[in-house]
């Protein structure tokens, strides 16, 4: 039989039940007996019949809403996931699902907090660049309490009950950009200094983490300085910048573990040492991308900011309709960009 062309009708046939009964155990009603599921189950397996979500969800007249809680503080990367999230928008559109995009900001846990817990019931599932903080991951649970879906979105509340995380190994990342140091600095002793936004965000301390497990166990030779806050602003890491280089004559590396990339470059370029010190940064934006040509950066990790968006969405339609995860789809790997292989 052509699997294009199965109906539930045929299940039905196959099972020897009736068309509401198959119905049921499709969609996951309750009400059948596990024997009956259990006949139900083999006649979709043997005949390889695949649910239409989209077509049953229509015909119910189903449909979900999504929040997304993004950052209120722009930088270049959460621009261009915001922009992602916009466009995967119009796709879930398609699935009878629709999407809200809340501004919050992300680096005060009361403010994230309280924008979680006064959420309008309305929604099925939220998307939420996450804080790693027990009002945050309190609130969190709260909305699981409520059967709402919660994805954590480039950084995590891993004790939480959310759904899913959708973001790169971060501790990797810190490695990867440690060893990438090390092999720069390979003949040249000194200090790396470490910038982040926020120790509370857990994808910049895990980076932070990964860093120096690799920098100090590997190449003793390099001096890690304490890490410095910049909350993901460009005039604060230029303050901070200008300061070490001023304060730190043995300098020889920086890496910067979240945004504000504008800043350090040009408090660089203004000590005429960007060619001397190796500057390695996160995420592959239109700044990042020219501080790499013009060789005031030496590399930088990125994680693909379409890719994620896609993936929060997929991941919380899933949850919704109680279908099956592609794990390997939704992995969000780890990308490295030099000046020689940049698309």
């Amino acid at each position: 039989m052509d699997n294009g062309r199965l109906t539930l009708e045929d299940v039905a046939r196959e099972a020897g039940v009736s068309l509401a009964t198959a119905d049921r155990v499709v969609n996951h009603r309750q009400g059948v007996r596990s024997k009956t599921v259990a006949r139900v189950e083999r006649a979709i397996s043997k005949l390889g019949y695949k649910t239409n979500v989209a077509a049953a969800r229509l015909a119910r007249n189903r449909r979900h809403r999504f929040a997304f809680l993004l950052p209120s503080s722009i930088n270049p990367f959460m621009e261009q996931l915001s922009a992602h999230v916009a466009t995967t928008a119009e796709w879930l559109e398609l699935q009878q699902t629709y999407v809200d995009i809340l501004r919050v900001d992300v680096f005060d846990p009361d403010a994230l907090a309280s924008a979680l817990r006064h959420l309008p019931p309305v929604y099925d599932g939220v998307a939420v660049v996450a804080l790693d903080h027990p009002a945050v991951r309190s609130a969190i649970d709260d909305l699981a309490d409520r059967s709402v879906h919660v994805v954590t979105l480039v950084s995590d509340t891993p004790s939480a009950r959310r759904a899913h995380y959708v973001g790169i190994d971060n501790p990797a990342a810190g490695r990867t950009a440690a060893s990438m140091m090390g092999r720069f600095l390979v003949q040249r002793p000194g200090q790396v200094a470490v910038l982040v936004g926020s120790m509370a965000l857990r994808d910049h301390s895990e980076r932070h983490f990964g860093f120096l497990q690799v920098l100090s166990g590997e190449y003793p030779h390099l001096q890690v300085l304490p890490a410095l806050e910049g909350r993901d602003d460009n005039e604060r890491n230029h303050m901070i910048v200008a300061r070490l280089l001023q304060d730190s004559p043995g300098l020889v590396g920086i890496y910067n573990v979240g945004a504000g990339n504008e800043g350090i470059a040009a408090a660089l370029r203004a000590s005429g040492r960007a060619n001397e010190l190796v500057w390695i940064a996160h995420e592959l934006t239109p700044d990042a991308r020219r501080c790499l040509l013009s060789g005031v950066a030496d590399a930088i990790i990125n994680q693909d900011a379409g890719h994620e968006a896609r993936s929060a969405a997929r991941i919380l339609l899933a949850h919704c309709e109680r279908t099956p995860i592609l794990l390997d789809q939704e992995r969000i790997r780890i990308e490295i960009f030099l000046r020689d292989n940049l698309p």
